[in-house]
């Protein structure tokens, strides 16, 4: 039987009442459905890290708060990553940042896509700025995407995503490059572990 790489896919917003969660809702689903992962959604306002409270350097892994070894733990299975962000103030939210900066290594050599959302730019000024952020921390993003302008016009009322055609075409060319990507990528990590 062959095993699937796992996809982890990451809600950044942990505000309440947030488009972020339907968002990854259905991009969830749409990747379950393609068969080329396994999928878990990830959602930060359930981990509820901390601000980063670790006293050594992430490349080190010394880890000594439990929170910080179960986020160890969880982000080291992964294969591929998508980040579901929304766009503060021509950003991506300090939550984001915070996941990231914990660990260092766990990240490193995997592929990352990107959904944003928002008003009129749809978050692509967060995923501007997270692309430097995640190529310094040695991950691989991929151009494709899904940019979601006035999300707010794409929910229901029982806060389901609506999608568009484009947004259907960018998951589908997303997912296609991020499974492209994960078994060299994974090839490397394990030749120079």
């Amino acid at each position: 039987m062959e095993v699937k790489p796992v996809l982890q896919i990451i809600v950044g917003s942990t505000r309440p009442g947030r488009a972020g969660r339907p968002v990854a809702e259905w991009f969830r689903d749409k990747a379950a459905a393609s068969g080329l992962f396994d999928v878990e959604l990830i959602d930060l306002a359930e981990v509820a890290l901390p601000l980063l409270d670790e006293p050594n350097h992430p490349k080190l892994r010394q880890y000594v708060n439990a929170h910080t070894k179960e986020w160890s733990a969880t982000v080291e299975r992964a294969d591929a990553y998508v980040f579901v962000t929304p766009e503060y103030n021509h950003s991506f939210p300090a939550t984001i940042k915070n996941a990231l900066d914990y660990l260092c290594i766990e990240w490193q050599h995997k592929p990352v896509g990107f959904v944003s959302y928002g008003g009129v730019s749809g978050g692509t000024r967060a995923v501007t700025g997270l692309r430097h952020v995640v190529s310094s921390m040695k991950m691989v993003p991929v151009l494709e995407g899904v940019i979601i302008p006035f999300v707010a016009q794409r929910l229901t009322e029982d806060k389901k995503l609506r999608p568009t055609p484009e947004m259907e075409q960018g998951a589908d060319a997303m997912l296609a490059e991020l499974a492209k990507l994960t078994e060299p990528l994974r090839a490397m990590r394990l030749a120079h572990a």
